[in-house]
């Protein structure tokens, strides 16, 4: 994990960039919420959200036909 970790542009601590992959990998497989993942990475929300937009880290509950659904009403 330490090849891809020192790649993660945030953080400067080898163990927060760590953590901070362990949770995104739980966050985008659905063990954790967004906001689970901002408490315990000790950031806010928007901070996580504007994290994941910068690393093209597409996150979403909803599942295609569901955003297709959301875009029709």
């Amino acid at each position: 994990m330490f090849d891809v970790a020192k790649d993660v542009p945030y953080f400067k601590d080898m163990q927060k960039k760590e953590k901070f992959l362990t949770v995104i990998g739980a966050l985008v497989s659905h063990l954790i919420s967004l906001k689970k993942a901002s408490e315990i990475l000790s950031i806010s929300t928007d901070t996580l959200i504007e994290m994941l937009d910068s690393l093209n880290i597409n996150f979403s509950y909803l599942e295609e036909s569901d955003i297709d659904n959301e875009r029709k009403r």
